[in-house]
């Protein structure tokens, strides 16, 4: 019997945001022909919109580019490109596209992909992180780290949008810090190399994998072997929120499996301040002018002190009206909602 082969390093994971597009056609326009990894790309981008990131990457003329569908086989030597308003995650032999609850905010985010990815191929995965606003990207490198993988990272100088990489770097031990130039040449190496021992997948790494493959959003107690409940409430759903310590940083997750890093948290509370807020100058301005009519229908009746009892009802809400156009055009309310 032939001995086995040892396997390689040929897996790669990207995941990046604002200033992708130009970040990938760079990287995949500077790798060597003769290197043909299996590449699996989360980009976010607006749900409604019609991807065309797989016929950009085609043009580039390094590998195929597709969006895949659900169960589909792996095809080595291809671009494998999340599908819009859906996760990309793979299994050992095939891809699952999953309209599953949303991570950071977003579908298709990039830590359900690296987190899958370092669940089926452990020490032959190398995930990248490239430009992108905010920290989606940390976690999952962080995962593929631990499941024994090989991680890279855009340098933050050199990042059209520097967040997802300094996120990363931040908050993970990073095998590869390069700018674009020197990627390529970088992963050519780390692909055509044996991969290491594989180390057993951590039971937390695994848990959230599978919440991930969830079609539906369904009540499920995962979250909670791998979280401690706390009182805060999912800003999606408004389920309980349990937390999950993850290295030196703090995440959380509902029981139907919206999670949320430090950053996205502080964005989506943010978002739900505002929103709230608009909802009560609204019903302010509503009561200003119901006060007033209510007040005119009692002149015209005669009954002068119910109508001015109801002009001091409209001068308060319309003083409240206005203490919150004061907080709706704070700096530091529209600072905390700009990426």
């Amino acid at each position: 019997m032939e001995p086995r082969l040892p396997e390689k390093r040929d897996i790669v994971v990207i995941g990046t945001s604002a200033g992708g597009v130009s970040a990938l056609t760079r990287l995949f326009s500077a790798m060597p022909q003769d290197c043909a990894p299996t590449v699996f790309v989360v980009m976010h981008i607006t749900p409604t919109a019609r991807s065309l990131l797989p016929r950009l990457l085609q043009r580039v003329g390094w590998l195929p580019a597709f969006h895949p569908t659900d169960g589909e086989p792996i095809r080595p030597g291809h671009i494998h490109v999340a599908p819009p308003d859906h996760h990309l995650l793979v299994l050992r032999d095939r891809v699952l596209i999953r309209r599953g609850p949303r991570e950071n905010r977003t579908r298709p985010a990039v830590d359900p992909l690296f987190r899958s990815a370092g669940v089926a191929f452990g020490s032959r995965v190398v995930g990248v992180v490239l430009s992108g606003t905010l920290d989606d990207g940390a976690s999952g490198l962080r995962a593929v780290h631990r499941c024994g993988g090989t991680s890279v990272v855009q340098d933050p100088d050199d990042a059209q949008w520097p967040g997802m990489p300094a996120s990363a770097i931040a908050r993970n031990p990073i095998d590869h810090v390069v700018p674009l130039d020197r990627m390529a040449t970088l992963l050519a190496r780390l692909v055509s190399e044996p991969a290491p021992a594989r180390p057993p997948v951590p039971f937390d790494i695994a848990v959230e994998a599978r919440i991930a493959e969830q079609e539906l959003t369904t009540v499920s107690d995962d979250t909670q072997t791998v979280g401690v409940p706390t009182t805060l409430s999912c800003p999606e759903c408004g389920g309980g929120l349990s937390e999950i310590r993850d290295g030196p940083t703090l995440r959380f997750r509902c029981k139907v499996g919206h999670a949320y890093s430090l950053d996205a948290m502080n964005e989506a509370q943010a978002e739900a301040m505002e929103k709230a807020l608009w909802v009560a100058l609204r019903t302010h301005e509503d009561r200003v002018e119901l006060f007033r009519r209510m007040a005119d229908h009692a002149r015209g009746r005669g009954h002068d002190r119910l109508a001015a009892n109801w002009d001091r009802q409209m001068a308060e809400a319309r003083n409240h009206a206005d203490l919150l156009r004061q907080v709706l055009s704070n700096p530091d309310l529209k600072r905390a909602n700009e990426p």
